[in-house]
């Protein structure tokens, strides 16, 4: 297996949509994704880029990406937020999610973030048990809000 975590280039957006739609399928919401790859390339590579991301290359092939941002807590100072890791449903459990997982922490303490936040379904148990590999810690005190426009 000759695997290769990235950081993500223009090129990548199409792949990198591919994989955000595959995700929703699999979250059963294919119809909430409205997103664009000219909106991603505008907000990922565009004057003001306001999220970063990692590519993970299998063989020649983008398997995976990590979509980040950053945040701020009023109570900890800068954080990193992951809003998606996605592995292409073939390459789950070859360690594609583990290395970009680990790229992206990396990335918060290489910016200087005080830790990472991010968002897992209750139903999904295998993502879930992932990250209680790394020590997480689960909220059970917070209601999700969110506005659409």
């Amino acid at each position: 297996m000759d695997l290769i975590i990235r950081k993500g280039e223009k090129e990548d957006i199409p792949a990198m949509m591919r994989l955000v739609k595959e995700l929703a399928e699999y979250e059963k919401a294919a119809d909430q994704v409205s997103n664009t790859e000219e909106q991603m390339l505008i907000d990922g590579f565009g004057d003001h880029p306001i999220f970063g991301s990692f590519v993970a290359v299998l063989d020649g092939e983008i398997v995976g990406t990590s979509i980040y941002y950053n945040r701020y807590s009023t109570w900890k100072g800068k954080r990193l937020y992951l809003e998606d890791i996605v592995v292409n449903e073939e390459c789950r459990g070859k360690g594609v999610g583990k290395a970009l997982f680990e790229a992206t922490i990396a990335k918060a303490k290489e910016e200087s973030c005080t830790g990472m936040m991010w968002q897992v379904l209750d139903w999904n148990e295998s993502a879930i048990s992932f990250y209680k590999q790394y020590g997480t810690r689960f909220d059970d005190d917070w209601v999700n809000c969110k506005l659409d426009f």
